[in-house]
């Protein structure tokens, strides 16, 4: 009841439909299509009564079990099926009858608006608060460069003044038939609506109305969706290939409400985010993170910030989220619902931890980069070390090279945070066959036409080994060495502990794969015999399957 006002919501549901066979009744997304109009009727704080009208048992019955009343009808002449209004009319009066009272307000609430939100119901029912207020009907805005045609001089003409963007025509509104609500006294067999109408407009995910089979389609992903916080760091020491990570599932995550949290002192990876136009925020303390994630009214949190704690990590399930965690080594992952580790292979007992190449998501530009065909010469190598490069591996390999009289050309890419950058560059400068870059966007471009690559045994290599590049690997710490990818098998030459080899043994390997043309054509068959491209897809899936899993629990 609203204001003293008792309230009706009439669901007209037809057993027949042309397009969409037994539409109201198929199951959406887990559900019968007429579920969803029921439940966002039944949960209104303002809603007395619900009733469906419908000339179908099965229907009927179905409507029962959701907790609605059901008004059956039938049609008097089958090729004429019974007006709207006239469905509206008669389930009201009937209603009336069996409760013998009268009613003050009648909303006609559609089965084919699933999406219509229990708030938007409550929102048009407090219009009539405004007394002057006959009738409330829910719209959509429909600004467009709309154009009419004449018949008689068989013309096509503009039905607007001036082009413009659509944010600055005139507002112009569709009405969607989510919702028709009125006072009792303008409702007849022939007519539902008052003199004085209000609108409630609806957004376009709310608007959706299924009438073929592609509003199915768009419904069911939209019911689908998933409010995901990407918990992700990147700072000087561990670089940006964490964020580029979530940078490249979000893109992927169309459907859902992506929004990332990222912890205020890091700069790094704030910078990159504003780039994207991703929604994110910034948090400063584990307090504050959670207080973010409830306000966000988060279902899953992805966590991309390395080892995690068992404190942590029971917080994020006491609050009932699903856990998705990444290259965690930590205690925190025997918690998680799900562990994924492309890098780092882990005890095959725990059954949450998924780990191996599967679980590699290549960015965007590698699906598109053509494999590398290896050439007799070799006129171009790479060094790429990523992050701080600490140990200054980069040099160490340059001078490598250089003792060789490697006669062709050397690029190097320096992580954003590489110590005493001005000093290194200002040695090289000179020498024209060595080209410097930072802040490199295209990176397919350049591990792409590089004939040979040196870097560390880090996620660059399934990115690498996705184009088919000979490689020779330096680990940066200990933990990189447990990487067992980067190996013999994968296509690469691993020296192991990069502060461990020495520069000789380096130019040592350097000219003898330079020299042996067999074996970088073997090199590059290794690699590119592994399939690198569906790891998103390994991740989703392995997600959905988890998720369902946990909701069945909850």
């Amino acid at each position: 009841m609203f204001n003293n006002n008792k309230i009706l919501v009439v669901i007209p549901a037809r057993g027949s439909s042309k397009v969409i066979p037994r539409k109201n009744m198929r199951l959406l997304y887990s559900r019968p299509l007429i579920f969803y109009s029921i439940r966002t009727a039944k949960l209104s704080q303002y809603v007395d009564d619900v009733v469906v009208t419908t000339d179908d048992s099965e229907i009927a019955l179905l409507a029962e079990k959701f907790g609605a009343s059901v008004i059956r009808y039938t049609n008097l002449v089958e090729e004429e099926p019974v007006s709207l209004d006239a469905l509206v009319h008669n389930a009201m009066i009937q209603k009336e009858k069996l409760t013998f009272d009268e009613y003050d307000i009648v909303i006609t609430l559609k089965p084919t608006s699933p999406l219509l939100k229990t708030q938007t119901l409550d929102k048009t029912i407090e219009k009539f608060e405004d007394f002057s207020i006959d009738s409330v009907v829910t719209v959509v805005d429909d600004r467009h460069l709309n154009w009419g045609y004449d018949e008689d001089n068989k013309r096509y003409f503009p039905l607007y003044i001036k082009r413009v963007e659509k944010e600055l025509l005139p507002k112009s509104f569709k009405e969607t038939g989510a919702i028709l609500a009125t006072r009792r006294s303008f409702v007849h067999e022939d007519s539902r609506l008052g003199t004085n109408i209000d609108l409630v407009e609806l957004s376009r995910e709310e608007s959706i109305d299924i009438v073929n089979k592609e509003d199915w389609i768009v419904a069911e992903n939209y019911l689908q969706k998933k409010r995901v916080a990407i918990i992700v760091n990147a700072y000087e020491e561990i670089g940006t290939g964490h964020i580029d990570r979530c940078l490249s599932m979000a893109s992927k995550f169309v459907f859902h409400d992506i929004l990332f949290l990222i912890d205020e002192n890091h700069p790094l990876g704030i910078d990159i985010l504003k780039k994207y136009n991703y929604p994110f925020d910034v948090y400063d303390g584990e307090d504050e993170l959670f207080e973010k994630l409830r306000r966000f009214h988060t279902q899953i949190v992805v966590n991309d910030i390395l080892d995690t704690s068992s404190e942590y990590i029971l917080k994020l399930k006491n609050e009932g989220y699903f856990v998705v965690n990444f290259e965690d080594l930590g205690v925190g992952s025997e918690f998680a619902d799900v562990v994924f580790d492309s890098l780092y292979e882990h005890d095959s007992s725990q059954k949450n931890i998924f780990s191996g190449y599967k679980y590699y998501i290549l960015k965007e530009e590698f699906y598109f980069q053509p494999q590398k065909i290896i050439t007799d010469e070799v006129r171009n190598v790479l060094i790429f070390f990523d992050g701080s490069d600490l140990d200054n591996l980069t040099g160490k390999v340059l001078n490598s090279i250089l003792a060789t009289n490697y006669q062709g050309r050397i690029n190097i890419i320096l992580g954003l945070d590489y110590p005493n950058k001005e000093e290194f560059v200002s040695k090289i400068e000179s020498n024209p066959a060595i080209q410097v870059y930072t802040n490199v966007s295209d990176i397919s471009e350049f591990i792409f036409k590089a004939d040979i690559i040196f870097t560390s045994a880090g996620k660059t290599t399934y990115d690498i080994c996705s184009l088919g590049v000979p490689t020779i690997c330096l680990s940066r710490d200990e933990r990189e060495l447990t990487h067992v990818f980067c190996s013999e098998a994968a296509g690469f030459i691993n020296l192991g502990l990069g502060v461990n080899v020495d520069e000789t043994e380096i130019g040592e390997q350097f000219v003898s794969l330079v020299n042996n043309f067999d074996q970088r054509i073997e090199m590059n068959k290794r690699m590119l015999s592994i399939d690198l491209k569906n790891g998103f897809d390994n991740i989703s899936s392995t997600i959905k399957a988890e998720y369902r899993r946990f909701k069945l629990r909850k």
